[in-house]
C-alpha cells in the first residue's frame, strides 16, 4: 500500500512544481522587474544602441506629427 501512496505523493510534487513554475511565469511584475534590470545592464554596458533606437523613435514621432499636420484632411 506504501508503494501507491509513494506515488500519489510523488504526483503531488510534480503537480506543485509545476504550478510553481506556472506562477512564476504568469508573475507581471516579477518579469517586468527582471526585464527591466536587463535593460538597466544593456544600457550601462553599451548605451549606443539605446541612443540610436531612441533618435529613430523620435524621428518617427515627428514624421507623424508632421504627417499629421501637413495632410490635406478637407
Amino acid at each position: 500500500m506504501t508503494s501507491a501512496e509513494d506515488r500519489v505523493a510523488g504526483a503531488r510534487a510534480e503537480l506543485e512544481e509545476a504550478l510553481d513554475a506556472i506562477e512564476d511565469k504568469l508573475n507581471v511584475p516579477k518579469r517586468f522587474s527582471e526585464l527591466s534590470a536587463k535593460a538597466k545592464t544593456s544600457y550601462a554596458t553599451n548605451p549606443i544602441p539605446w541612443v540610436i533606437g531612441a533618435t529613430a523613435a523620435a524621428i518617427v514621432v515627428a514624421g507623424l506629427v508632421a504627417w499629421a499636420v501637413m495632410s490635406d484632411d478637407d
